[in-house]
């Protein structure tokens, strides 16, 4: 397998602010995985899934309906990883399978009403616990935050590797 060819990063030391920003996601990636959190906003939301399929039903919910192997590079995943998780969600009667119009042979996922309803209730109790921490925030605060992240993620999507050989992470 090939490395990926990886970006030359600039020389010299990150600035202070850069420091502080991956710091600061570092903290809000660990609090935003562990365990204990999921188990939570899935008790919020009235949903039993694991974060394994959450992110899947999240990825469709975005831009259904995918060949699980998009969807695999989509979660940066094996496509058996994805595979397991289909298979568990399709027979819970989250997900079915459709043909793909381009290739009749292939397949792709897609969310059925349940399916839909539990994506929408897990992001109506994240979004509802997200409104309480942020409640003593004003609406100028929340609506700079809102810009910058997204400018922030859309230039780590710019600069990113987009490469087939980049290795997988787990979900």
């Amino acid at each position: 397998m090939a490395t990926p060819s990886l970006p030359e990063l600039p020389d010299g030391p990150a600035s202070p602010q850069v420091i502080e920003i991956e710091r600061a996601l570092t903290r809000i990636t660990y609090l935003s995985t562990r365990a204990r959190q999921h188990d939570r906003l899935m008790a919020l939301a009235g949903v039993p899934l694991d974060r394994a399929a959450v992110a899947l039903l999240r990825q469709v919910a975005d831009s259904e309906p995918l060949r699980p192997g998009e969807l695999a590079n989509r979660l940066g995943v094996e496509a058996s990883h994805v595979t397991r998780t289909v298979q568990q969600l399709q027979k819970t009667g989250y997900v079915t399978r459709v043909p793909d119009p381009d290739d009749r042979r292939a397949q792709r996922i897609e969310l059925t009403e349940t399916g839909r309803q539990a994506i929408d209730r897990v992001r109506d109790a994240g979004a509802r616990g997200m409104q309480l921490a942020l409640s003593e925030w004003a609406p100028e605060e929340l609506g700079q935050l809102a810009t910058l992240f997204h400018r922030m993620v859309d230039d780590f999507l710019a600069y990113s590797v987009d490469d087939d050989t980049e290795p997988a992470a787990t979900v």
